[in-house]
């Protein structure tokens, strides 16, 4: 089943406004379901533009590792707060919903490259950090994968002409 946003003067349907929005924001919150069960979890992350996937890591063990790993489908948000409209009762935000399936990595020369865009995502200085990873630490990091198959974004409420 197909939905589409309710308030067509807040929605955004340009691509390149919701990747920026998937590069700039530092978090994103992910819902996982397991057994009827849900859990949502907000990770920092990475966004790789080319080919249209967040990456993330995490610990090896765990109850978000047990929900993607019984259930890989997941719905997420990015959300860029510009505040609240005073006197018009009007919230000033930006927000990519995107839904896909989690995989998790396993060539080092991957990791390697999900975790240089997860470092010039979230550092300011990214260079020195980056310098820091070596073939044998990254063999022991976990990295997941977000393919995003689709992606809606609603915005502040357009200007009238």
């Amino acid at each position: 089943m197909k939905y589409h946003i309710r308030r067509s003067d807040k929605e955004i349907t340009d691509k390149e406004i919701m990747k920026n929005v998937l590069k700039t924001t530092k978090y994103v919150t992910i819902a996982l379901c397991m057994d009827n069960r849900p859990y949502l979890v907000t990770l920092s992350h990475g966004y790789d533009e080319t080919h249209n996937c967040l990456y993330f890591h995490c610990a090896k063990e765990g109850k978000k590792i047990d929900y993607i790993r019984e259930n890989n489908s997941v719905w997420g948000t990015a959300f860029i707060d510009s505040g609240y409209e005073y006197g018009k009762c009007n919230q000033l935000y930006t927000s990519v919903h995107f839904s896909g399936k989690i995989m998790f990595v396993e060539a080092i020369d991957e990791k390697s490259q999900a975790l240089h865009f997860m470092i010039r995502q979230l550092e300011k200085d990214p260079e020195p950090l980056i310098s820091k990873l070596k073939p044998e630490r990254l063999a022991k990091v976990l990295i997941g994968r977000i393919n995003i198959d689709y992606m809606s974004c609603k915005g502040p409420e357009k200007e009238k002409a």
